[in-house]
C-alpha cells in the first residue's frame, strides 16, 4: 500500500514539523569495494565444482576466505567511518583492515596454489595482502583527541552511550510495526538530536553525571512509550495517539537540546572563568596591565617573541 511522506516542504505539513532532516550514518569513501573483491573472486567458487575433489576444497576455501576477509575488512571501513566523523574517540580495539588482508591474501594463495608451486602460492599472497594495503589503507592505529582525558571517566561514558544507543535501536525496530515511514524519519530526527548529547559526552566524559538521567531514564522512558504506541496504532491506527505520540517526541527533543545547550554555555563559562583568571595573574606579575574596557592588554613596539614579552617590565624599569 502507497504511504505519503510528509516533509519539510510537504503541502500538508503539520505545524509540529521540525524542517530538520535525519541525520544519517556517514559512509566510507570505500565501503563499496570489499563487494566488488568478492564478485571478482567468484571464478573460484564457479570453477571449484569442476575440478578433482582436492581442488575443488582449495577453491572453495580460497573463495570463504576472501570473501570472509572482505566482511572484515568492511566492517574496519565502518569503524575508521565512526572514528572519522568524532573529535574525540579511540583507535579501533581490533585492526579489521589489517586481519581482514590477511585473511584474503591466504585465501588467495590457497585459490592459486598449485601442486608443487606452493611458493608461488605464497608470493601471490603476499602481492595480495600489498593491493589490499594500497585498495583500502590502515585502520586508525591511534586515539584521537584524549589527551587529557581520564580513561575511567571515558570509558564510564562510552558505557552509557552503547546503552543508550541501545535503547535507540529498540525505539527504531518498534516504530517500524506502525508502518508509516513519517513517523520512522520522525524517531531519526530524535535519534540525531541525541548523537549530539552523545557526542558532547564523548568530547567531555566529566558532564556524565549531569545527563545519566537523559541517556538513562528518559531514553528508556522513551523506548517503552515507543514500543506501545507501535503496538497500538499498528492495531488501531488511531489518529489521537499519533498526534500525542509525535507531541511526546517534540517535548523530548526539545528537552535533550536544551540540555545540550546547557552543556555548551557551561564549558562556554568554564573558559570565561579560566581566561580571567590568568589575565588577574598576568597583571599581578606586570605581564600585562590591568584590564581597562577591552582594549589591548599590551602595547608595546619591542615586544615580539614571547622572550620579548616576558622581559617588558624589565625594560621599562632600567630606562
Amino acid at each position: 500500500m502507497a504511504q505519503r511522506f510528509g516533509g519539510r516542504f510537504s503541502p500538508d505539513r503539520t505545524a509540529d514539523d521540525s524542517g530538520r532532516m535525519p541525520v544519517t550514518e556517514t559512509r566510507h569513501r570505500l565501503q563499496g569495494r570489499p563487494k566488488w573483491v568478492t564478485i571478482a573472486a567468484s571464478p573460484f567458487l564457479l570453477s571449484a565444482f569442476f575440478q578433482e575433489p582436492t581442488g575443488m576444497v582449495m577453491n572453495l576455501a580460497g573463495f570463504g576466505l576472501i570473501a570472509a576477509g572482505m566482511w572484515l575488512t568492511g566492517e574496519g571501513l565502518v569503524a575508521e567511518a565512526a572514528y572519522d566523523r568524532r573529535r574525540v574517540a579511540r583507535r579501533p580495539a581490533i585492526p579489521r583492515k589489517l586481519f581482514g588482508g590477511v585473511i584474503a591474501a591466504l585465501g588467495l594463495g590457497i585459490g592459486a596454489a598449485e601442486p608443487g608451486a606452493f611458493a608461488e602460492a605464497g608470493l601471490i599472497g603476499v602481492a595480495g595482502l600489498a593491493l589490499h594495503w594500497l585498495a583500502f589503507g590502515a585502520d586508525p592505529m591511534r586515539d584521537k583527541g584524549m589527551e587529557g582525558v581520564d580513561s575511567f571517566q571515558q570509558d564510564r561514558a562510552a558505557k552509557m552511550i552503547e546503552e543508550g544507543q541501545a535503547h535507540l535501536d529498540q525505539m527504531k525496530d518498534a516504530i517500524r510495526r506502525s508502518g508509516e515511514r513519517r513517523l520512522e524519519a520522525r524517531v531519526a530526527m530524535f535519534e540525531a538530536t541525541v548523537h549530539e548529547l552523545f557526542d558532547q559526552v564523548r568530547e567531555d566524559p566529566t558532564e556524565l553525571g549531569a545527563v545519566r538521567r537523559y541517556m538513562g531514564v528518559y531514553l528508556m522512558g522513551a523506548r517503552d512509550a515507543t514500543v506501545k504506541f507501535a503496538d497500538l496504532y499498528a492495531r488501531s491506527q488511531d489518529a489521537q495517539a499519533r498526534a500525542a505520540y509525535e507531541e511526546f517526541l517534540n517535548d523530548l527533543e526539545n528537552d535533550f537540546t536544551a540540555r545540550s545547550r546547557q552543556l555548551l554555555e557551561g564549558d562556554r563559562s568554564d573558559l570565561d572563568i579560566e581566561m580571567t583568571v590568568l589575565r588577574e595573574r598576568l597583571a599581578r606579575e606586570g605581564v600585562r596591565p590591568a584590564d581597562s574596557g577591552g582594549r589591548p592588554a599590551l602595547r608595546s613596539d619591542d615586544a615580539q617573541t614571547m622572550e620579548d614579552l616576558l622581559s617588558v617590565p624589565e625594560r621599562q624599569k632600567t630606562r
